[in-house]
């Protein structure tokens, strides 16, 4: 669901980009004021392994398509939503910067769509409801497949507010981006259930080594094995070819590629160690992160 910048214009990615930032100071400091140290591994672990599942795109069958999952609604049930939408951002933006799997110009959006509609809106609504009424496994599975669903319809809107979707083609290209989302978000869904059951058994500090250990062996090495298919977003709009028009003109679009040209020096070297540079790359700015969130001032430990 990573939107690119020739999918969204100026327009559209300014504003969101900006909305995306006042949001994560937002997050930060709401997550500032319960984070203790202890929690620091686990978050940085659950990171790196959401990072790693993003990697896995799976073939759907009878479609030609394929998707991997997201990991927002995961991160928020154990970590909180606010640290967990601090964490969707960093994976963002170490892919999109990096890998350039996502445009720069488009990173508002994809934060959005991936992080702000999965933490503030699903993980509340839908997995903490049943959560409450100790139904955390349908919460994880509604929360999964409802954040998807949310994510699709955005990508639909900002698509139509950026023009890069022709009206006669928006209805077709909406069904085709709610379709392909249903199996991903269902997917996503049990193994967000399996990982929530999991931790209600194990202690979080000791389940963390099992998310590094397993973020290893996936970046690493399954990774190379992934489906090469399209994903649900571009198998959408491959299927919407003749209503796509593409916004590859203006100052905006020319800098955010020229930098990510540039900046894109994992996407150029061999794929096992760029993922694993990939991955210690988001975990060192959650580390940063985590540990500034932890980090108390003189004025609240008086309190």
């Amino acid at each position: 669901m990573h939107l690119g910048n020739g999918i969204i214009c100026p327009v559209t990615g300014v504003p969101m980009l900006a909305i995306a930032g006042v949001t994560a100071f937002y997050a930060f400091k709401k997550a500032r004021k319960d984070f203790p140290k202890d929690k620091i591994m686990p978050a940085v672990m659950l990171t790196a392994l959401v990072f790693a599942l993003q990697m896995i795109n799976f073939a759907i069958p009878a479609t030609g398509s394929s998707g991997h999952v997201v990991g927002a609604v995961l991160l928020a049930a154990l970590l909180g939503p606010y640290a967990a939408f601090l964490a969707i951002c960093s994976i963002l933006t170490v892919q999109a910067v990096f890998f350039a799997d996502g445009g720069l110009l488009a990173l508002g959006c994809n934060i959005f769509n991936m992080g702000f509609l999965a933490c503030f809106v699903a993980y509340p609504l839908l997995y903490k409801t049943f959560a409450d009424k100790n139904k955390p496994v349908l919460g994880a599975v509604l929360a999964s497949v409802g954040a998807l669903q949310l994510g699709a319809a955005a990508v639909v809107i900002e698509g139509a507010l950026s023009g890069s979707i022709a009206l006669s083609g928006l209805l077709h290209f909406s069904g085709l981006m709610q379709a392909i989302h249903l199996p991903i978000g269902l997917a996503e869904g049990v193994l967000t259930a399996a990982i929530v059951v999991l931790a209600q058994k194990i202690d979080m500090k000791k389940l963390s080594y099992g998310f590094g250990g397993t973020s290893l062996v996936l970046a690493g090495f399954i990774a190379q094995y992934a489906s090469s298919k399209p994903d649900g977003l571009e198998w959408s709009l491959l299927n919407i070819s003749d209503s796509v028009m593409m916004q590859t003109e203006g100052v905006f679009y020319a800098v955010s590629e020229a930098f990510q040209a540039k900046s894109a020096i994992l996407a150029s070297i061999s794929p096992a160690a760029g993922n694993l540079i990939g991955l210690f790359a988001v975990g060192a700015l959650m580390y940063l992160g985590c540990l500034l969130l932890s980090r108390k001032t003189v004025n609240e430990n008086a309190l």
